[in-house]
């Protein structure tokens, strides 16, 4: 970078061309930058699918898959809550690296005793004795409608070690990638680097879906080797939870080096840049609140998190129920989450690559509203083939149930291969031109209580559903709340997008250097 003879100001060098400006739009002196950022979202994202397919694995084996709305209302959302206002009221009290720490620490020796200590004693931990009581009153007190729900919850009870690792799997899509890594990100990376970065972090680090798919595939089929009467699955998971540990280990020690390296570096990091145009008073977490409900702005981002959270959720739900009537066996259903996450990992690397280009070429809006879009249609397609399979037994080479699982698995793969490479992106970039008090205690809120909001959102569908009759009985009914919400989520994007470009001109930026390409090819920049 270097004055102009004029004085006006710093020219950035010329845009990258041909397949540089494709794949690899990252200059040598920002690598310092972007490489370690590549890594901790890899560190996170390979965690997560590890803890993600296991979670999956323990509880549809032992409590069946009805058991995960059920557990997403009652379980993830209130220890979502309860998350919330631990960092609402940590982050008024830590600095930024300490709370990173404190944060990350109970994830970190949870995972490490579950697989060492937690499931090898699972004999210790289950509450045998509440359980009979439960199963005693059901049988004798409880009314008859209400048996299978409350049966589902004893299940659950047996099991609530599992439980437990379930919410803290799902918090850690949130506390952990969401908010913890989003947020350092949008903390060090300029709006003018974020178009470029933003893509680069989901291309490279979503690596780890195909990582920890080929991890799990490992882990789960070391059973063959295992000696008759050794638990082959428990063997499984101390090598699973011994590699999400390293992974935390990892991104702790990234996330200390980016201090000490780049943040004291003023090419790669200015805190005048960071810092509020206004000085901003301390929120609670109620405020919070209220700013969200008073902020048509981020009233819009929680509609799109929320427009995910309750669309995935009830699709999947329909499909991992196939999936445990195919797959009964532990290890056996986890080899199958392997190979679905290394092709997830696969297709989201075509995918980012494509997606980059789509947000710099087409624009912020065509990135954000081509998730919804695909999730209606591939959840179209699902259902329809679930509603009409019995019809195609004897047509098909596969058993219908198979077949299903199949669908659903690429549905899921499509879903969240676009949600990785343009979703997460474009609403990250959305935070940008925020203030600081904004993009810390609105983005917690929307990220972690919207997510889990939408997640229990689709699960009290499902139970409202699970009233009258089975998921496969009414999968019209779970369509038409599908379409419902991708029609609001897509109503928000658009809203979104215009407000999106004024806060950018507000800022100070130009809204070209997001949403298209400079047409000279050559950006200005201002002196800082």
């Amino acid at each position: 970078m270097s004055n102009d003879s004029s004085g006006r100001g710093a020219v950035a060098p010329q845009e990258f061309t041909g397949y540089r400006k494709i794949f690899w739009p990252i200059h040598n002196h920002e690598l310092k930058k972007f490489l370690p950022m590549v890594l901790m979202m890899f560190c996170f994202l390979f965690n997560y699918t590890i803890m993600r397919d296991t979670k999956d694995t323990l509880i549809v084996t032992a409590a069946g898959a009805e058991a995960l709305p059920f557990l997403k209302f009652w379980g993830t959302l209130p220890m979502s809550i309860l998350f919330v206002l631990i960092y609402a009221k940590l982050s008024n009290v830590l600095k930024p690296t300490t709370l990173f720490y404190t944060i990350i620490a109970p994830f970190l020796i949870f995972f490490a005793c579950f697989g060492f200590w937690i499931y090898p004693n699972m004999d210790v931990f289950s509450p045998t004795k509440l359980v009979a009581v439960m199963q005693e009153f059901v049988n004798n007190s409880a009314p008859a409608q209400m048996h299978d729900t409350l049966f589902k919850l004893i299940d659950v009870v047996k099991v609530w070690p599992y439980a437990l690792f379930y919410i803290l799997s799902e918090l850690w899509g949130s506390m952990g990638i969401s908010l913890l890594f989003w947020q350092f990100a949008n903390q060090i990376t300029r709006s003018s680097e974020a178009k470029r970065f933003y893509a680069g972090f989901g291309q490279l680090g979503n690596l780890a879906l195909v990582a920890s798919g080929l991890t799990i595939i490992y882990c789960s089929d070391i059973r063959s080797h295992i000696p008759e009467g050794v638990d082959a699955w428990g063997h499984s998971l101390k090598l699973l939870m011994a590699a999400v540990t390293i992974g935390c280990v990892l991104i702790v020690l990234t996330y200390r080096w980016m201090n000490k390296n780049v943040l004291t570096d003023p090419k790669l990091y200015n805190v005048a840049e960071q810092s509020p145009k206004k000085s901003k008073t301390k929120l609670t977490l109620k405020e919070s609140f209220l700013l969200l409900s008073r902020s048509r702005y981020l009233g819009c981002i929680v509609l799109m998190v929320l427009g995910y959270g309750i669309a995935i959720n009830l699709i999947e739900v329909v499909w991992k129920s196939q999936l445990k009537i195919q797959f009964p066996n532990e290890n056996d259903y986890n080899t199958f989450m392997g190979y679905f996450s290394m092709i997830t990992g696969f297709a989201t690397l075509f995918l980012v690559t494509i997606g980059s280009n789509v947000i710099r070429r087409l624009g912020w809006l065509i990135g954000a509203i081509t998730t919804p879009i695909m999730i209606l249609i591939t959840g179209a397609i699902f259902f329809g083939f679930i509603m009409y399979k019995n019809e195609l037994e004897g047509v098909l080479p596969y058993t219908p149930v198979w077949i299903a699982v199949i669908v659903g698995a690429t549905q899921n793969i499509l879903s969240k291969a676009t949600k990785y490479s343009l979703f997460d992106p474009t609403k990250e970039m959305a935070y940008i031109p925020l203030d600081q008090e904004s993009k810390v205690k609105g983005k917690a809120a929307i990220d972690v209580v919207g997510g889990r909001l939408g997640k229990s959102g689709g699960s009290a569908i499902l139970f409202v559903v699970s009233l009258f009759g089975s998921y496969v009985n009414n999968l019209p009914i779970i369509l038409l709340f599908v379409g419902i919400v991708v029609a609001a989520w897509i109503t928000s994007v658009f809203s979104l997008s215009k407000m999106y470009k004024d806060k950018l001109k507000e800022a100070g930026e130009e809204a070209s250097e997001v949403f298209s390409e400079p047409k000279d090819g050559v950006k200005q920049v201002s002196a800082s």
